[in-house]
């Protein structure tokens, strides 16, 4: 890896969804969907599923923070999902679905935590946040038919009834930002 890029992690619902959004930021080198801060090696899309291996699905950024921030992709995450529902993300439910950032050092630990009272203090939401902060352990990368799921399957009807509503709101604010 270039030492100039950084990397991310967060986990804030369905890995098709996230990896659509944050795969239109400018600054942004590769989005990897796949599964950490549960107890099981290796563990499966299959097993995941099943919400006993104490996965998130979740994505894994390269970015360069030249061209975007931490925080202006924490921005992001918190703008494109709903992190006041626990263990759920619309009809996504189980905790691989969960609103958790996984931090790569104390800086993005600061970060994340400084944005999160942030949003409390400004009463964003009308539910307590109850997004995860916890340091990453392993990502596992989710099998190759996950990546671009949503650029390979366009016309698949999650895509079209859930990613494309999550896409056109995250236009609206960040088309500017967007390669």
């Amino acid at each position: 890896m270039n030492d100039q890029l950084a990397v991310a992690t967060f986990g804030n619902g369905c890995f098709w969804c996230t990896e659509a959004i944050f795969q239109q930021l400018k600054g942004v080198e590769t989005v990897l969907p796949g599964y950490t801060g549960g107890e099981v090696k290796n563990p499966t899309y299959k097993e995941v599923c099943t919400g006993s291996t104490g996965h998130a699905e979740a994505i894994q950024i390269t970015y360069d923070p030249a061209v975007i921030s931490y925080r202006e992709l924490l921005d992001v995450f918190f703008y494109t999902h709903d992190p006041t529902t626990l263990n759920r993300q619309g009809g996504d439910v189980g905790t691989q679905y969960r609103s958790a950032i996984f931090f790569h050092n104390k800086e993005q630990e600061s970060d994340a935590k400084i944005i999160i009272a942030q949003l409390t203090e400004e009463g964003v939401y009308d539910d307590p946040i109850v997004t995860e902060v916890s340091p990453i352990d392993v990502f596992y990368q989710a099998e190759d038919y996950h990546r671009n799921y949503y650029k390979n399957n366009k016309n698949q009807g999650y895509c079209r009834a859930v990613i494309n509503p999550k896409l056109d709101k995250f236009m609206k604010k960040y088309g500017s930002k967007t390669k």
